[in-house]
């Protein structure tokens, strides 16, 4: 089959929310271009909202120097709109939505999902508050406006979870899947345990390295691990799940003598997420240090227990704005390829 003999889907796309999340996708929309070609997929942007404003071209946005102006200007905004007018009056099949998570309302990512399928737009996201907080209503509206909505991101970042459950391991029945969900806190226990040195010390060094965000409280309290257990519960278990049904307890207690002693007994411990049917918990644990769990610094890993394939196991970078915009692009692919 020539290149030629793909019939070319045309997606016209909007990047709501410009942060680093945003331009990652901006960056691998330029770089994957010619895979998306080949695959169908004529792949245009023609909006970029930002908290500062939006950029608009229906022509299709030039997103090289749409990247250049907001790191040099710090917005990609040249008209004074948000990012719900973008969705509603700008006409698109797609909103890739990245502003940041809020837990507590969902904050503008909510109003911007249940605004595109109002309007008839595909999904596609890494926003883990609005998932968090109202699912199955963001659910029931996509289906009621027949738009896919996708949101692999949320979870692992570039580690599959729930496209391996739904697509490779579909007609399997999930027991469990217990997993390191959260990269931040497994590079903390990673370097407590090298370096035997306070929670507090490495907790420095990772602020420093950008591991570690300034108000590292969702990561180290266990609070985004956990809201990535709530997505896994309602998207694979099928339940109704907030965030007020997992039992939740961080890394802040953890000491170095705690580690050298689990070290000695041939076990590490890890901030462990666990998602049962009857059971959503995050809370550090014991795991041996031979056992596929027990992986090292920023990675993420996932066991998923099933009853025809045994346990599959996948690991991979669970943040990281390149490593989440692969999530996306691949939720997009899935969405509109031929």
């Amino acid at each position: 089959m020539h290149k030629g003999d793909i019939s070319m889907r045309k997606v016209r796309a909007s990047i709501i929310g410009f942060g680093s999340v945003g331009r990652g996708v901006a960056e691998v929309i330029l770089q994957k271009d010619d895979e998306l070609k080949s695959l169908g997929i004529d792949l245009d942007v023609v909006a970029i909202a930002d908290s500062r404003g939006a950029e608009i071209n229906t022509e299709g946005i030039d997103l090289n120097a749409s990247l250049a102006r907001k790191s040099e200007t710090g917005t990609v905004a040249i008209e004074d709109l948000t990012g719900e007018y973008v969705i509603r009056n700008v006409d698109h099949d797609l909103v890739i939505e990245t502003t940041p998570t809020d837990i507590e309302t969902g904050g503008t990512g909510l109003v911007n999902m249940l605004a595109a399928f109002e309007n008839g737009r595909d999904v596609v996201t890494s926003n883990k508050g609005p998932l968090t907080l109202k699912y199955q209503e963001l659910m029931k509206a996509a289906s009621e406006a027949d738009c896919k909505f996708m949101f692999e991101a949320t979870v692992g970042g570039a580690m599959p979870i729930i496209n391996l459950v739904k697509g490779t391991l579909a007609g399997n029945e999930i027991m469990s899947i217990e997993g390191i969900l959260n990269g931040t806190c497994n590079y903390i226990l990673t370097r407590m345990m090298e370096e035997k040195a306070s929670y507090e010390q490495m907790l420095a060094e990772s602020k420093e390295l950008g591991i570690a965000e300034t108000d590292p409280t969702y990561d180290v309290e266990g609070i985004d691990a956990a809201c990535k257990l709530v997505i896994l519960s309602n998207s694979i278990f099928g339940q109704n799940a907030t965030f007020q049904d997992v039992e939740v307890t961080g890394i802040t207690k953890i000491t170095p003598e705690s580690l050298a002693l689990a070290y000695d007994e041939g076990y590490v411990i890890k901030l462990i997420g666990e998602v049962r049917k009857d059971r959503l918990r995050v809370s550090p644990r014991l795991v041996p240090a031979s056992h596929p769990l027990a992986v090292g610094g920023t990675l993420n890993v996932a066991s998923v227990r099933t009853d025809l394939a045994g346990t599959v196991t996948v690991a991979g970078r669970g943040a990281g704005s390149i490593e989440t915009a692969s999530a996306i692009l691949g939720d997009v692919i899935s969405i509109y390829r031929e």
